[in-house]
């Protein structure tokens, strides 16, 4: 996974700070909401072995499409949202993603 990807709360924070430091205004969330759908993106990527899946925003989930651009899957938040998830435990929603995107990618 890209080191430029926040992984944690003290990347993001440090985020912040380094894009604030550039000029940016950017907020914490502005961030991690980001990082969520990189990180799965990086996932999807890593399984196939190249960019063939497209992670996207549905709302407050993330839906997967395949090169053709059919929905091939789609990832809910354990929580209210994929941002509250990160905050409460950002390695579980990492596990978390990494097994999704398995079983998206083998099932097909």
């Amino acid at each position: 996974m890209s080191v430029e990807i926040p992984q944690s709360m003290d990347d993001v924070v440090m985020q912040v700070a380094q894009r604030k430091l550039h000029g940016e205004t950017v907020t914490e969330d502005e961030v991690i909401k980001n990082a969520v759908r990189d990180i799965l993106q990086a996932f999807f990527d890593e399984a196939l072995e190249g960019h063939y899946d497209d992670v996207k925003w549905a709302g407050d989930d993330l839906e997967v499409t395949d090169i053709m651009g059919k929905v091939v899957g789609k990832v809910v938040p354990k929580g209210k949202d994929f941002i509250a998830d990160f905050r409460a435990n950002a390695d579980d929603l990492l596990l978390r993603f990494e097994d999704k995107a398995t079983k998206i990618v083998g099932g097909r």
